[in-house]
């Protein structure tokens, strides 16, 4: 299969693999314990938390390991709010853990300001300095977009943050890996492992030290009583793994970029009617999300894997939804035309010929759909 689908998952990377295998059997030691077992378990965790901690840039005493992205969002949002008072700034484009837990804050009587974004999905940065005239608690953005790919002007935000006293919250889960993502640019930062090679069900929320946050899981104290619980030793070393050779460079990004360039050229060319919702400039390498006139997102996702070819209609987390992308409509469209989106994610396995491939394939599929429901097709 052409799997495109980078943004949702990614393949476990082979030294993540290897990593992990001793803690699936005979290395089995709880890393709470004192005997030689339970020693040599946290040896791999803190040796795990170091290697996590060099990706971004951060110390290792300052990374709070997680069950993944969505812990790690809420964690930052709630134990942030229980232990400080103002507001709840965030954006309308934000992966649901966030607007999910901004929803629950709000319900309980937090008070939450939700930042528009333009038609290319960037923040507005004025919005964001009147919201900051009041009192803010806390901003929460994503560094990147995982449906359109649209980067955030990260330090432009924190500067604005910083002045107003608000601590500043970043989804990284997207960033990290295909982007150079430095954590000391903010004040908690969240990270999964699965986006960049690691195993799922582990993620991390690094902390700056000074940040006060409350947990939310109480019980033994690990994890230094930031979050209570046996450790996942196995996905954590898989984790750290992973950081260890998700290294972002120029020549990775680049070939990226150009693939995916090529892949919209390609589409562009061999199909009428489709509209580009990723910017090209400040955006991630890898992502592309376009609306293909008279086709819907979720019948082009279903006929590509037919043809084995994996892409998305959006974030993974937000699959069998019958609403169409809250991010699509942020960014200006329709709630028809939000219909028709779809996402290729390319990654660091992804060739030349699995671009032609996926081209030719979703341009047949397009010309069956039409053919069988035809529908005016605007060009742009």
């Amino acid at each position: 299969m052409i799997y495109l689908d980078y943004n949702a998952t990614t393949p476990l990377r082979p030294e993540a693999r290897a990593a992990m295998l001793p803690y699936l059997g005979a290395e089995f030691g709880n890393p709470s314990s004192v005997h030689r077992l339970g020693s040599r378990a946290r040896v791999a965790v803190e040796n795990a938390r170091a290697q996590v901690a060099r990706l971004i840039g951060a110390r290792a005493s300052e990374i709070v390991f997680t069950s993944g992205g969505t812990e790690a969002n809420n964690m930052a949002l709630f134990g942030i709010a229980a232990v400080k008072d103002g507001a709840l700034v965030t954006t309308t484009i934000e992966h649901s853990s966030v607007l999910a837990s901004a929803t629950r804050l709000e319900e309980d009587g937090r008070r939450v300001h939700r930042l528009d974004v333009d038609r290319t999905g960037r923040v507005d940065l004025d919005g964001l300095r009147v919201a900051l005239q009041h009192r803010v608690a806390l901003v929460s953005v994503g560094w990147a977009n995982n449906e359109i790919g649209t980067i955030q002007p990260i330090a432009e935000i924190t500067a604005l943050c910083r002045a107003a006293g608000a601590v500043l919250h970043v989804d990284a889960v997207q960033a990290v890996g295909k982007i150079p993502v430095v954590a000391e640019q903010t004040d908690v930062l969240s990270l999964s492992a699965h986006k960049l090679g690691g195993p799922k069900g582990v993620g991390a929320l690094w902390v700056r030290g000074g940040v006060a946050l409350e947990p939310r899981a109480l019980g033994g104290g690990q994890e230094r009583g930031r979050r209570s619980g046996t450790e996942n030793v196995a996905g954590i070393v898989g984790f750290g793994a992973a950081c260890q050779v998700a290294v972002v460079d120029d020549v990775t990004g680049t070939r990226t970029t150009e693939l995916r360039e090529r892949l919209w050229d390609g589409l562009a060319a061999a199909i009428g009617g489709v509209r580009r919702n990723s910017p090209r400039d400040h955006s991630l390498p890898n992502t592309l999300n376009v609306c293909i006139e008279g086709v819907r997102g979720e019948a082009l996702v279903a006929g590509a894997d037919i043809e084995d070819v994996a892409i998305s209609t959006g974030s993974a987390c937000a699959a069998g939804a019958a609403e169409p992308s809250h991010v699509l409509r942020a960014i200006g469209l329709t709630t028809d035309e939000a219909r028709d989106g779809v996402r290729f994610s390319l990654g660091r396995e992804t060739t030349v010929g699995e671009i032609d491939r996926t081209i030719d394939v979703v341009a047949a599929l397009v010309a069956q759909v039409r053919r069988v429901q035809p529908r005016e097709v605007v060009h742009v």
